[in-house]
This record gives C-alpha cells, structure tokens and sequence, in this order.
C-alpha cells in the first residue's frame, strides 16, 4: 500500500510551522524529554500512523511505538508513542493528532460499512468515488484503503464511465449508439461502465455491450429486478449501486444482488475521538 512521501509530509508541517513556533520560543526552549502518547477514546481502525511516526521522526522525535495501518485499536489503548525535548514534542502534538483524527475516522467509517456489506454478502465490494476533499486525494485513499475498501475511480485516466451528460452531447440515440459501438472496440483492455437511472434503460445499455451498469439513486426492487434480469441474460455484466448510500443502509442494497457499492459517505466520516497523554521523563 502506497504511502505518503517524505516530501509530502514536509509540506504538510510547512503548513503549521512555517518558520518557528512563537509559543515555545517565547516561554524559553529548556523544556525537559518527555514522552507523548497519542491515544484513542473509541474502537477505532489504525490509518496513517505510519506517516504520523514518521512525521515525528523528521521532527527530531524518536518512535518508541506503533500500530500499524489496517489493525482494530480498542477504546483506551495507545496508537503512537513518541519521545523528545518538551518544544520538539510540541511541534509533532497537533500534526499526529489531527492526521491521525481524520485518517482514522475515514477507515473506521469505511470498515464499519465494509463489514455491513459483508455480513449479507462477503463478496459485495464497497468502492469509493473521486468525491474526494480536494488536495486531500491520495491522503484520503490511502486512509480509505486502511479500512478495507476500494477506489472506484482514481480519476479520469484510469477507466471508463458514460454518464448520461455524455449521452447528452449527441445528436440522437443513432450517434450515440454508433459512438459506443466504436468505443468498445477502441477500449480493447477496459472494461465499459456506463450509468443508468431506470431499468428500461439499463437494460437497453446491456444489449449494447456494456461491461458494468452503474445505478445511480435506485430504488431497492428495480435493482433486484436489473439483478435478476442481468443473471438470465447477460451474466457476465456487473450491477453497481450507487447514490446515497451510507453504513447505515448498505445492507439493504448488498441484499439486492448487486456486485459493489458505490459511495462517497466515507469522506464526510467524523474524526476519530483521539487524544493525547504527556509523561514527562
């Protein structure tokens, strides 16, 4: 799993202490090593505590302990342990803190509804969109990742999707329909997802070739409807679901049949309840 660069990390401390920090050189720096342990108030799932050690490290910190991305983390246990003068501890505080806080809120988000899913069907995947804050993408998918999901689209360089704005652009269904026939033959190693919003036109999307259907904002029976009508006829195409789904109703569309979830709910995920505990040396 790909994680964040040291250069990257950098910035992100640029963007607190650009230049000093006031407090502490005010106060005077002869602060006595300390300990500081970032500590977690709910069970949550570890994300990006690698990063976190190692901003603590490029600080001037040395790590004394861990748990790594992807690990459950109980109420009350510690998620990192570092160790410097008082001022050094006080420039790594909030950093760990704050990134720890999100990430960690995004992957337990995203486990919990992962874990939904799973209960009714093991093999459902739940898929996050490219509704990412923006300039947070890849901190935000890695965090994702932790929690056990899957990026749907990255961007627009990696896969194919027709919405229906594209659709929009041509003349008549006849283009349009010529245009995708062109399309399939051009995409030799992609697969074709296009997205549909009633069952009529899905089904219409089949016939055509398309690899995956995309329901956006579908209700529960014409989805098990398009499930059952892709099984008899076309079984190789997938169904997703997509639009307004979060963990607290995507049980009821795993149910349906479909083969992933589509979803944007864990980027609006609140912050993991963190705190930290300074002991002093």
């Amino acid at each position: 799993m790909s994680t964040l660069l040291d250069s990257e990390l950098l910035e992100y401390i640029r963007e607190d202490m650009p230049y000093f920090d006031l407090t502490t050189t005010l106060l005077g720096s002869n602060f006595d090593s300390a300990k500081l342990e970032v500590k977690t108030r709910e069970d949550i799932v570890a994300a990006c505590s690698e990063e976190a050690a190692r901003i603590a490290e490029l600080l001037g910190c040395k790590v004394e302990f861990f748990i790594p991305s992807s690990n459950r983390v109980k109420a009350g246990e510690t998620i990192l342990s570092i160790e410097a003068k008082g001022e050094i501890l006080h420039l790594a505080w909030k950093l760990t803190q704050v990134l720890l806080e999100y990430a960690c809120g995004m992957a337990t988000y995203a486990n919990d509804m992962l874990q939904s899913a799973h209960a009714v069907n093991p093999h459902c995947e739940i898929l996050v969109t490219r509704k990412s804050i923006p300039f947070a993408k890849k901190f935000a998918i890695r965090s994702l990742i932790c929690g056990g999901v899957l990026p749907h689209r990255l961007g627009l360089s990696e896969s194919i999707l027709v919405f229906y704005h594209h659709r929009a652009l041509f003349e008549d269904d006849a283009s349009f329909k010529e245009a995708f026939k062109q399309l399939k033959i051009r995409a030799v190693e992609k697969k074709v997802v296009v997205e549909c919003e009633d069952l009529e036109d899905a089904k219409e999307m089949l016939s055509l070739g398309a690899d995956v259907i995309q329901m956006d904002k579908c209700d529960i029976f014409t989805l098990r409807t398009l499930v059952e009508y892709k099984n008899a006829n076309f079984p190789m195409a997938r169904i997703l679901a997509a639009g307004g789904i979060n963990k607290n109703n995507v049980a009821e569309f795993v149910k349906t049949g479909v083969e992933a979830i589509i979803t944007s709910s864990p980027y609006q995920a609140k912050m993991a309840d963190i705190s930290v505990k300074w002991v002093k040396k």
